[in-house]
């Protein structure tokens, strides 16, 4: 099977370019999810929503913060593909 070369450039541009903007919203949610777990297993206390609710308030928050970061990224990787075809 033949691969068109640009058609795969542009996959692994796109899946990097996610990859670079998801990685810090996702790594304070797992920062978050193991600081709440280690307080959770110190402490003996098992409620699932302890975990839920920092963790999805903290993600909300750094998404919000880095939004024009990501929106930056975008508008250059758009103006980057448009020079490609």
């Amino acid at each position: 099977m033949i691969y068109d070369e640009s058609a795969v450039y542009l996959v692994r541009e796109t899946l990097l370019t996610v990859l670079k903007i998801a990685a810090p919203i996702l790594l304070a949610g797992m920062s978050v999810g193991l600081l709440i777990s280690l307080i959770q297993s110190v402490t003996s206390i098992q409620d699932q929503t302890l975990t839920f609710v920092p963790k999805i308030t903290i993600m909300i928050l750094v998404a919000a913060l880095l939004l024009p970061w990501v929106t930056i990224q975008l508008v250059e990787f758009a103006a980057s593909r448009l020079t490609l075809f």
